[in-house]
C-alpha cells in the first residue's frame, strides 16, 4: 500500500533537503526531481510512494537473500530486544548469541577457519583483514610484509582501508586514496581483457599479473593478496576455472595471506554456502557481510584462519580493535535465525541445481540474439549482461557508463530493479526467486534492453 504520512512530493523533498545518499550526484539527483521513495517489500518485490511494484533483481544491494518481510527474522529480533536489546563485547563480556553464531560461522565455513571477529558492515570487516594481515607478519617477525595487493574492479568497501583495498579508479580520485602500500593487478576478466585467448589459459595469465607484481615489489614486503570469489560490483566477473587454483599457488610459494572477500558471494549466492567453496580457496583469512543477516539488520564478520588466528593469541597480547556493536545480540539472533531459514528452506541446493541454471538458460534464450549484448553470464544467482557497441568486435559503446545507466531507468520505468556496472547490467535476486518469477525477471530485462537499444537507433 503507498505510504500515507507525507506525499510522494513530500517525501522527495525532505529527502533532498537533508539527506545525502551513498554514490551519489546530490546536485544531479535534485535536479531530476528527487528519490525513489520504497515504502514496502514482501517476497522479491517492493513497492514504491505511489503504489507501484517493482521486482528486485538485485536483492536489495546483493543481500536480501530470503526476500523481505520473512516473519522468522523479524520475530528473532523481536525476542531478542525484549529479552536483551544490546550489551558490549568488550570487558571480558558476550552474549549467548553472539557465541551461537560464532560456531554456526565455523561450522559452515571451509576447514581451518575457527575464529571470527564481529563488526557491522563490509567495509569495517575489510579494514579488520588489513590490520590482521599487517599484524600477523608482525607478530610474525616480518614487520616489512604491509603492503596488499588487490584487483582493478575489485571492491571492498568504502572506508579509507577498504577503499584503497579495493580497485576502483573513480573511488581513488577522492579523499587522497590509496593509502600506502596497497597495489591492484589485473583480474580475471575474460570478456573485457582476454581478447582472442582460449578463456582457460586466459584465467592462468591473470594470476601472472600477481605473481610478476610480488617480484617486481618483493614478497618479503607483500602482505597479502585480497579477491572475492565472483567480483560482484566490478561487473559480476566470473573468473576461468583454472584462475583460482593458480591464484592459491602463487600465494602459497611466496607465502603471503589469501583474504577471501565474501560479503556478496557468501551465504547460497553462487549455489554454495560460500564462494570459497565452489572455487575450492582455502582462504587465511575470510570477510562476509551482507546475506549474514539477510541485510534486516547490519552486520559483518571477518574470520580468522589457524595459522592467523593461534599467533594472534599466543604472541599478540591485547588486539586493540572492535567496535561499540561488535557482536551485537540482536544481529546476531537474527543472522541465526536467517541461517536456519536457508538450511530448512534447502535454498542453497535450489540454486545450484535449480534457479540457478534456469537464470543463465533463460538469459542466453531471451538476449543471446540481441543487436546490443555481447556475454551473457551467470554463477548461481548472480549474473551480468555486457552491452555493447559491436557484439563481434566487443567494441564498447563511446562515454562508458552511459548507456547502462539508461537501460537501469527503463528497468525501473518498467517494474525490474536492476544495477548497472559501467554499460554492464547485473543482477543478483533474492534466493527465494521461483522459475515462474525468472521469467517474469528475464521478460522485463529484454523490454528494458529492447528500448535501450530502440534509443541508440539499434532496434
Amino acid at each position: 500500500m503507498p505510504d500515507t504520512t507525507h506525499s510522494t512530493a513530500e517525501w522527495r523533498a525532505l529527502d533532498t533537503a537533508h539527506h545525502l545518499h551513498p554514490f551519489t550526484d546530490f546536485k544531479g539527483l535534485a535536479a531530476e526531481g528527487g528519490s525513489r521513495i520504497i515504502v514496502r517489500g514482501d517476497g522479491i518485490h517492493l513497492w514504491d510512494s505511489d503504489g507501484n511494484r517493482l521486482l528486485d533483481g538485485m536483492a536489495g544491494l546483493w543481500c536480501v537473500n530470503v526476500g523481505y518481510g520473512h516473519p522468522k527474522l523479524a520475530e528473532a529480533a523481536h525476542r531478542q530486544m525484549l529479552e536483551l536489546p544490546y550489551y558490549n563485547s568488550f570487558f571480558k563480556t558476550t552474549t549467548p548469541p553472539a557465541i551461537e553464531l560464532a560456531r554456526r560461522l565455523v561450522d559452515l565455513t571451509p576447514d581451518g577457519l575457527n575464529h571470527v571477529m564481529f563488526a557491522n558492515s563490509g567495509s569495517e570487516a575489510a579494514d579488520g583483514a588489513i590490520r590482521l594481515a599487517r599484524h600477523f607478519w608482525t607478530l610474525a617477525g616480518q614487520p616489512r610484509k604491509q603492503i596488499i595487493i588487490g584487483r582493478t574492479h575489485g571492491y571492498h568497501g568504502v572506508t579509507l582501508g577498504a577503499a584503497s583495498l579495493s580497485g576502483m579508479a573513480p573511488m581513488h580520485r577522492q579523499g587522497g586514496l590509496p593509502l600506502p602500500d596497497f597495489d591492484h593487478v589485473m583480474p580475471p576478466y575474460w570478456y573485457g581483457f582476454g581478447g582472442d585467448a582460449d578463456p582457460e589459459a586466459f584465467g592462468r595469465q591473470a594470476p601472472a599479473a600477481l605473481e610478476q607484481r610480488i617480484r617486481d615489489l618483493g614478497a618479503e614486503r607483500v602482505a597479502a593478496f585480497v579477491g572475492e570469489p565472483i567480483q560482484g560490483a566490478g561487473g559480476v566477473i566470473i573468473p576461468p576455472e583454472s584462475y583460482w587454483p593458480e591464484i592459491q599457488r602463487i600465494c602459497r610459494d611466496h607465502d603471503i595471506l589469501l583474504i577471501c572477500d565474501e560479503v556478496i558471494c557468501g551465504f547460497g549466492r553462487t549455489g554454495h554456502w560460500f564462494g570459497a567453496d565452489r572455487y575450492g580457496i582455502r582462504p587465511d583469512i575470510m570477510t562476509m557481510a551482507k546475506g549474514i543477516t539477510s541485510g534486516y539488520v547490519p552486520l559483518s564478520a571477518t574470520v580468522l584462519g589457524d595459522r592467523v588466528a593461534d599467533l594472534l593469541i599466543e604472541r599478540g597480547g591485547e588486539y586493540f580493535h572492535g567496535f561499540t556493536y561488535s557482536g551485537h545480540p540482536v544481529a546476531a539472533a537474527v543472522a541465526i535465525a536467517n541461517l536456519d531459514v536457508i538450511e530448512s528452506a534447502g535454498l542453497i541446493p535450489r540454486v545450484r541445481t535449480d534457479t540457478g541454471p534456469y537464470l543463465l538458460q533463460c538469459l542466453r534464450e531471451a538476449l543471446a540474439d540481441h543487436p546490443i549484448v555481447g556475454e551473457i553470464r551467470a554463477e548461481g544467482l548472480i549474473g551480468a549482461v555486457e552491452l555493447v557497441a559491436d557484439k563481434t568486435t566487443r567494441q564498447r559503446f563511446p562515454d562508458e557508463g552511459a548507456v547502462g545507466l539508461m537501460c537501469r531507468d527503463h528497468c525501473f520505468a518498467n517494474g525490474l530493479v536492476m544495477r548497472a556496472v559501467r554499460d554492464t547490467m547485473v543482477l543478483a535476486p533474492p534466493l527465494i526467486i521461483t522459475r515462474s518469477q525468472i521469467d517474469e525477471l528475464v521478460s522485463l530485462a529484454r523490454v528494458a534492453i529492447d528500448a535501450t537499444a530502440r534509443g541508440l537507433g539499434r532496434l
